[in-house]
């Protein structure tokens, strides 16, 4: 349903019983509140953001878990890494 259809008034039958007007009354004070609240949402940006930040966060504290756990389970390509930075280190200074 686009903004506009749902902006439109649904075509009831008017009652003429108070009990019935008011039961309306309340039905539409009740989705008017609901329409507030979801306007006031999409317009606080700065929550918004700080959500996106929090999921990013937990994305990237995911990541860092699981890489850390892997390289805790295999450290042979770790040690390697270190020697083959450490054997450049050492070529770089005797180099000059």
């Amino acid at each position: 349903m686009s903004p506009r259809e749902q902006s439109q008034p649904k075509p009831e039958k008017s009652s003429s019983d108070p009990d019935q007007l008011r039961e309306e009354i309340e039905e539409t004070r009740e989705e008017l509140g609901e329409t507030v609240e979801a306007l006031s949402e999409k317009a606080d940006v700065k929550a918004q953001a700080k959500e996106k930040a929090d999921e990013v966060k937990a994305q990237a504290q995911a990541r860092a878990g699981a890489v850390t756990q892997q390289a805790q389970q295999n450290r042979t390509p770790l040690i390697a890494g270190g020697v083959v930075l450490l054997l450049l280190v050492l070529w770089l200074i005797r180099r000059d």
